[in-house]
């Protein structure tokens, strides 16, 4: 048996919002087993989505780049889903596709555990994305036209006033979104495809986080660096630009 790993935890450690009645009674039964002690505190993260299984799949999403679920701690997919008042099945399904996502790991006849990420790791996460991301920013700073990169500035202001709020989650999604938006310029899906799975892995929590007051600096300075790159790519300045990137990537608070 393994000794000092992470203990399975019989009740999650936050506060999930539980999915409506309406959609319960649309496809998903009130789910039955795991005893719950207590009642969990207010919910942090509003569910948005349709589907029973993309609300809990956005939820735990949130949940992990907050810290909210640990790393290297244990996860039923009974006790979560007492927590958003379904089943296991949909649970499971999220965490399943985490799973695919390098996010969580599946530990058999126990659920998931959530990945213990190394600085290694997410520097080597880094190297990838910029080797992929610096070369096709380059390429679309000389042939953008201002205009258009002009137009990409509500999305980096979403992601100032997220990190101006200490709002991680919400600033994980506005970052993918923003860099999904440069990168759609080049009019190539795989590469989508690839930036967007590489992005994701990057923004899974260490296993040790800096103290708040750090992460919020972090943030907010991570924040700052899309519109100065917004700047730099209407000035076509391909130095600050490939300098930003890089620097973005080391140095990013996710």
């Amino acid at each position: 048996m393994e000794q000092g790993r992470a203990r399975e935890a019989a009740v999650a450690p936050f506060g999930l919002p539980r999915v409506p009645a309406q959609a319960r009674a649309e496809g998903e039964p009130s789910a039955r087993g795991e005893h719950t002690h207590s009642e969990p505190p207010a919910p942090q993260h509003q569910v948005r989505r349709h589907s029973v299984r993309g609300q809990i799949l956005e939820a735990l999403r949130a949940a992990l780049v907050d810290g909210e679920l640990v790393p290297g701690e244990v996860y039923s997919a009974v006790a979560l889903g007492e927590r958003f008042g379904v089943s296991a099945t949909p649970v499971r399904e999220a965490m399943q596709r985490l799973a695919s996502e390098g996010a969580v790991e599946v530990v058999p006849n126990r659920g998931f555990r959530v990945t213990e990420r190394s600085a290694v790791e997410l520097a080597e996460l880094a190297e990838v994305r910029a080797l992929i991301e610096v070369p096709v920013m380059l390429r679309l700073a000389r042939s953008v036209p201002a205009a258009r990169w002009a137009e990409l500035r509500p999305l980096a202001e979403a992601t100032t006033q997220a990190a101006a709020v200490g709002d991680r989650a919400g600033y994980a999604e506005s970052d993918r979104a923003f860099h999904r938006a440069v990168l759609a310029l080049a009019g190539n899906q795989q590469l989508l495809q690839v930036a967007e799975d590489l992005h994701r892995r990057s923004q899974w929590p260490l296993t040790v986080t800096a103290a708040p007051v750090a992460r919020h600096a972090e943030l907010v300075a991570d924040a700052a660096e899309h519109m100065a790159l917004l700047d730099a790519l209407i000035a076509q300045d391909l130095t600050v630009v490939q300098s930003l990137v890089r620097e973005h990537f080391t140095g990013s608070a996710l």
